[in-house]
Parts: structure tokens; sequence; C-alpha cells
């Protein structure tokens, strides 16, 4: 049994990089994970809970496949809870293709930074066992070096994925600001309009109101 840890601080707040989180797969850093399916998500006191489907591509040697056997798509099942309030989220997956001889649990935690409450503190643990077949320490190794690998590139991955999500409130904000600007435009265009019609209608009836004034006065001279 071999067990990898690792920590990494994430310099943005856990609500983007939960989010993030959510929308990690697929991405152009990690291209061994290829689909995720959620499979069943409800609420209990507030946590969200959901079991996905993991969807990837294992690259064994072909030694390693005679061994324990080979699959174009290898599965694993995920299990997340969320809680908004205490700001937590965990991600424990195992996989369940090759299940007879490879036991591969993984756990991420997500939470704010002890030190910075702005910044976010990713906890990452992979307990590898291989059973049953020969070279099972050199297998565990090889498995280990390749969860390092791509624990680095989802890293990437979700630094993309922020990325993406910042740029998407950028032009939410701009729309909103040129929607903002538009509708202001409008309004002034149409106060001044407004405006510019009852300054007309004000003196077209000036205009009526003298001329009545003036034939009263020469109709008045013409009595005389």
């Amino acid at each position: 049994m071999k067990i990898w840890n690792y920590e990494h601080t994430f310099n943005h707040p856990w609500e983007t990089v939960a989010t993030a989180a959510w929308r990690k797969y697929p991405n152009p850093h990690n291209t061994a994970v290829i689909g995720t399916d959620v499979v069943e998500r409800k609420v209990v006191d507030g946590v969200l809970h959901t079991q996905r489907l993991v969807s990837s591509i294992w690259y064994f040697p072909k030694w390693a496949q005679a061994l324990i056997g080979s699959a174009k798509i290898c599965y694993a099942a995920e299990h997340s809870e969320v809680d908004p309030n205490a700001r937590h989220m965990v991600l424990k997956t195992i996989n369940l293709t090759f299940c007879r001889h490879i036991a591969v649990n993984e756990t991420l935690k997500y939470l704010p930074h002890p030190a910075d409450s702005r910044k976010t503190l990713l906890k990452q643990e992979a307990v590898v066992t291989v059973q049953g077949v020969p070279l099972t320490n050199y297998m565990e190794d090889i498995i280990t070096t390749k969860i390092s690998s791509n624990a680095s590139k989802g890293r990437q991955a979700m630094e993309w994925v922020i990325h993406k999500i910042n740029e998407e409130v950028q032009d939410l904000s701009r729309s909103t600001d040129e929607i903002l600007h538009s509708t202001k435009k409008s309004l002034d265009d149409l106060t001044s309009s407004a405006k510019k019609s009852m300054d007309d209608i004000s003196h077209k009836a000036k205009k009526s109101f003298d001329e009545i004034q003036h034939m009263k006065i020469n109709s008045n001279f013409s009595e005389c």
C-alpha cells in the first residue's frame, strides 16, 4: 500500500475554487478525464451530496496490461459533499475498473486557508493498493507517480477554469454596465424628447392664446 499526500494554496476565495471544482472537466491540461455524469444529487441539512461517474483513460504499459487486463475507458465513482455555510467541500473517488487488483482511494478537501480566509487550501490524499499480481510494489509506485503528475495537471486545470469564471464575471459586469449605460441614455433621450415636446406644446399653446387675444382686441376695435 502506498499513501500520497499533498497540499496546495489557491489565491482565490473558497466560493470561486469550489465552483471551479465542479467545472474542472473537461479541460486542456488533464485530458485523461473524458467525462463526468451525475448519478444522484440531494441536499441534506443544507449540505449538497452528489454521486458522479467519472470516465477516464489510464495509460498502463503492456506488461502491466498483461497482468491486470486492459480497458479503453476506465470508470470511477465519486462522492462529494459541499457545505456552503461551513465553506467546506470534500470529494472522494474510488476506481471501479481494475478493482479486482487495484484500489485507488482519492480524497480532495477544499477549505478556507486558516491563515488567510481570502485563499483556499487544497488537501489531497491518495491511497493505492495493488494485490493478486506480481510486482505489486512496483505497480503501486507507477500509479502513485501518475497520480502526482495528474494532480499537478489538475491544479493547472483549476487555474484555467478559475480564469474562465473570472472572464465570465467580467463579461457579465461589462454587459451589465453597457445595459445600464444604454438604459440611462434611452431615459435621457426620452426625457429630452419629452421636454422638447412639452416645450413645443407650451409654445404652440402660448401662440394660440396670443392669437386668440389678438383676435379679441381686433374684434373690440371693430365694434367701436
